[in-house]
């Protein structure tokens, strides 16, 4: 069989009259059957009925078509992808990202990438980071942008470090000195976070390794709650410092260092599965990425081209 007799099964399927699907695919009513049974003798089987009123799949044909279908679908992704890698005009852009940075960070990143290249289509995918891993490893995605992770069929390009910064309201009793120790931070009511990410994790390291035990107000599932909840002065909270700045510059949170007690931090990074051929669309991103975050020139090189 051959990609014509697959096309022009479809066709008759779809119109159920050979005379519609030699319109739609330009062809002479005699080509169409011909194709057809040149099909159904490499399958040795019929695949239409033929009476008076049009034509019908039999149930051999019913059972073929969609595969039929996937294969031309194939086709087409194939050549989809040809054409993106050739021109950013037809390209193609697929992220994952952890939510944090898809909130924060991704929305600059992709307002200067489409204005650079506006024919690209760009579609996000958020979730945790064991979810996000599972996008670029499942090739659901081009490549993610996500805390550090290490996995034998991963690249991995740390582009910045996100600081926690602990936060309070300006009418706070920290905000007058800017400064607290780890204890007085464990005796204030605590907002926390997203309960199962990374960053409530890297909280609860920081008063485990100084022996102390936080008194916790209440736990939000976002960011953005959290940060309403201190402004209102219900508590204190241990934020992304990338997720604060506009409140921290606009004066409706305070931050406040800690004296005795080192604050976390956490690495992102671009990441993508080894061994992929990126599309152009997909390489210009990666450079983009290395001109924003200052990436060293071997890293940027090695993500401009796909790893080997």
């Amino acid at each position: 069989m051959d990609l014509g007799q697959i096309e022009a099964f479809v066709q008759v399927a779809q119109h159920r009259s050979f005379s519609k699907a030699a319109e739609a695919l330009f062809l002479t009513q005699p080509s169409v059957t011909a194709r057809i049974q040149a099909l159904e003798r490499d399958l040795g089987e019929a695949l239409f009925e033929r009476n008076g009123r049009g034509v019908r799949l039999t149930e051999m044909g019913t059972s073929f078509l969609p595969y039929a279908r996937r294969a031309l679908k194939a086709l087409q992704d194939g050549r989809d992808a040809l054409d993106g890698m050739r021109n950013l005009e037809l390209g193609t852009l697929k992220l994952g990202s952890a939510l944090t940075v898809s909130t924060y960070v991704l929305p600059r990143i992709l307002k200067k990438y489409c204005m650079l290249y506006p024919g690209v289509e760009v579609s996000v995918q958020t979730g945790r980071s064991e979810q996000v891993l599972q996008m670029v490893l499942n090739d659901d995605v081009h490549c993610a942008l996500e805390r550090t992770v290490h996995h034998p069929d991963i690249v991995t390009v740390p582009l910045y470090e996100d600081d926690l910064v602990l936060v309070a309201a300006p009418q706070h009793r920290f905000a007058r000195g800017g400064t607290a120790s780890i204890e007085d931070v464990g005796r204030e009511s605590l907002i926390l976070f997203d309960k199962g990410s990374s960053y409530t994790a890297l909280i609860q390291n920081v008063f485990r390794q100084n022996g102390v035990v936080p008194r916790t107000l209440m736990e939000l599932d976002t960011i953005e709650a959290t940060k309403k909840m201190v402004e209102e002065g219900l508590g204190i909270a241990m934020l992304p410092k990338v997720s604060t700045q506009r409140e921290l510059e606009i004066g409706t949170l305070v931050p406040i260092a800690v004296s005795n007690a080192t604050m976390p931090r956490r690495q992102i990074s671009l990441i993508y599965r080894k061994s992929r051929k990126h599309l152009r669309s997909v390489q210009v991103f990666f450079a983009l990425l290395a001109e924003m975050f200052d990436v060293t020139l071997q890293e940027a090189a090695t993500a401009a081209t796909g790893a080997a």
